[in-house]
């Protein structure tokens, strides 16, 4: 699109673009033209955003823009672009630069790193010149209904709040407004609601795991459709929830301690910007703060998932027999593999994350700078994978110690002595015992997930 300088040379602009969307010529275009015209143009719409055109845009609410609303909307957009083009226009010297994006990102209390700002300004620089003049940015946001700084920047920026099962992910950064609007515990409600649904829907798996992980060996092997029939023929088909109570519940707590402690940025340095790896370290930190404060629910929630009929009425019983029986440490075995474990799942799921999603957006993203919720699913999905398949030797250990007294017979073992026992005895893949039904769980897990979170955030009203 080339604009011209009068408003003659607007209108007509105006005109063209409408007769082009127009695919019927019946004088209207409805959201089927708008967002078909707009796709065969090169235009990347997201989900909801024509409706959002067509909220502001069509005053006579009759599911259709003539050319009096079309243009009158583009016209009132443009002005809003415009002062927007201006407040990142720091220097006013009629170009955006990189610096001017992190500059605003960091005023509205985020932080982005040189190559993200530089990969924001690619994907709206039209000439190459790695900076962004009115005619670029008009063009690129055009038909965005983000017409505002804040609206803009959450639309280059991306969440994670989403919840697959596994809960040693960095969390997101959120921005001063979205703090102050209340948009931030919005989207932990939501993404809770998700992970809840999302561990409920997939229990039986998450227990065939724990259930492989402690009991199956090579004298025992212990196969999905045999450990189902085991757990059904004890129990019932309720006994493959057993366990999804406290494991739910602690999303709450588990979420709200690692946001507030990632939170403090305390390895920010030079005013609070924070690079890639003080983010990995913030974010470990984050997790190992958070899970040295829920650790006694980890441990109750791999008992109860373990327990036979009538071994307990219920989580405050469980609790009240470990204490009783074992004492305050027993909150804490496994506790040590746990937190090594911390490392290497988060380290590579950010380095397989952010190399996946850069790769698609060098690749496939000519006109945005966001990928879009599947694409971030899917690389999430991915690295969550491989950085499983690095900890989950440790995620064995330690449910592993954790169940240890609950065992008959089990013999009290520290950490290093039963990675040597299960080496002796089952060799390296004893390592990997019920990695299985651990993997199965992963795409319905994030397939929930998604659904569930973008039904929460309809109802939370959050924008898109």
């Amino acid at each position: 699109l080339k604009r011209g300088r009068g408003s003659t040379d607007n209108t007509k602009t105006f005109a063209d673009l409408f007769e082009k969307l127009d695919a019927n010529k019946d004088g209207k275009v409805d959201v089927s033209e708008l967002k078909t015209g707009l796709a065969a143009m090169g235009f990347s719409m997201g989900k909801g955003e024509a409706q959002k055109i067509f909220a502001s845009g069509d005053t006579d609410k009759d599911e259709g823009l003539d050319f009096e609303e079309f243009s009158k909307y583009l016209k009132e957009h443009e002005k809003k672009l415009r002062l927007t083009f201006k407040s990142l226009d720091k220097n006013q010297d009629g170009r955006i630069d990189a610096r001017e994006i992190q500059q605003s990102f960091k005023d509205l209390g985020l932080n982005l790193t040189d190559r993200d700002a530089e990969k924001i300004l690619h994907s709206i620089d039209a000439d190459g010149t790695m900076t962004v003049d009115w005619n670029e940015w008009r063009e690129h946001f055009l038909f965005n209904p983000a017409d505002d700084l804040q609206e803009i920047i959450r639309y280059w920026k991306h969440s994670t709040v989403l919840d697959i099962g596994d809960s040693l992910t960095i969390p997101d950064e959120f921005t001063e407004e979205e703090k102050t609007t209340g948009i931030w515990w919005k989207q932990l409600v939501a993404g809770g609601m998700a992970g809840a649904v999302s561990r409920t829907g997939t229990a039986p798996l998450d227990r065939m795991k724990v259930f492989m992980q402690v009991h199956s060996s090579k004298s025992n092997k212990i196969s999905l459709v045999d450990g189902f029939k085991q757990m059904i023929k004890e129990g019932g088909v309720a006994s493959l929830w057993r366990g999804n109570g406290v494991n739910v519940i602690k999303i709450a707590p588990e979420t709200a301690i690692k946001f507030m402690a990632y939170e403090q940025k305390l390895l920010a340095k030079d005013g609070g910007k924070i690079q890639s790896h003080e983010r990995f370290m913030a974010g470990s930190l984050a997790g190992a703060t958070a899970q040295t404060a829920i650790y006694p629910m980890e441990v109750m929630k791999t008992r109860l998932t373990l327990r036979k009929t009538g071994q307990y009425s219920g989580m405050f019983d469980c609790a009240k027999k470990i204490l009783k029986k074992e004492g305050v440490k027993a909150f804490y075995k496994g506790y040590v593999p746990n937190i090594l474990g911390i490392i290497p799942y988060a380290g590579i799921d950010l380095a397989v994350y952010e190399t996946l999603k850069n790769a698609w957006l060098s690749r496939y993203a000519k006109d945005t700078a966001n990928p879009g919720i599947l694409v971030l699913l899917g690389c999430g999905t991915i690295s969550s994978t491989c950085g499983q398949l690095a900890s989950y030797p440790l995620a064995l250990v330690r449910t592993r110690m954790q169940a240890q007294a609950s065992m008959e017979g089990s013999e009290q073992v520290s950490m290093s002595k039963l990675v040597k026992k299960i080496m002796q005895k089952e060799g390296f893949f004893g390592l990997y015992r019920g990695i299985l039904p651990n993997f199965m769980k992963v795409i319905p897990a994030v397939s929930i997930s998604y659904v569930v979170y973008e039904y929460m955030r309809s109802g939370l009203g959050i924008s898109k």
